[in-house]
């Protein structure tokens, strides 16, 4: 069964740049979206098995969404990842509070994201003891 995975990202090439990494993982797909608004929208007709946001984007940012996903009363858990160039220090515990599971500082490594994202999906699909 495939697992949908919905990259947050208002820069074409960092989104291409991911979904280029995460097509490796088997039986992983990726839609993209430029802002945390169009995420919403998509989130609201589409289930997805994890996020990938950055923080930073027009019309709604990944705090926001980030929240949004996370008070929704969605069925199961989704996984979210943040990717920022954000060079605030509290940032990172910011979004691990609001409810991210991973944070990676731009620069960061792909293979390290799918790597955490592939843990990520893991735990997520293994069946509570």
């Amino acid at each position: 069964m495939a697992r949908t995975v919905l990259i947050v990202e208002d820069s074409d090439t960092t989104a291409d740049t991911l979904e280029i990494a995460l097509l490796s993982l088997p039986d992983v797909s990726v839609t993209h979206a430029p802002s945390g608004r169009k995420a919403w929208q998509l989130l609201q007709n589409q289930s997805v098995s994890a996020i990938i946001t950055d923080l930073h984007m027009p019309h709604m940012d990944g705090f926001e969404l980030i929240e949004r996903v996370r008070t929704a009363n969605g069925p199961g858990y989704v996984p979210i990842i943040v990717l920022s160039g954000d060079s605030d220090p509290d940032t990172p515990e910011r979004v691990r509070r609001l409810g991210a599971d991973a944070y990676f500082a731009k620069p960061y490594s792909p293979a390290a994201v799918r790597d955490t994202l592939e843990r990520l999906l893991h735990e997520n699909s293994s069946p509570s003891p």
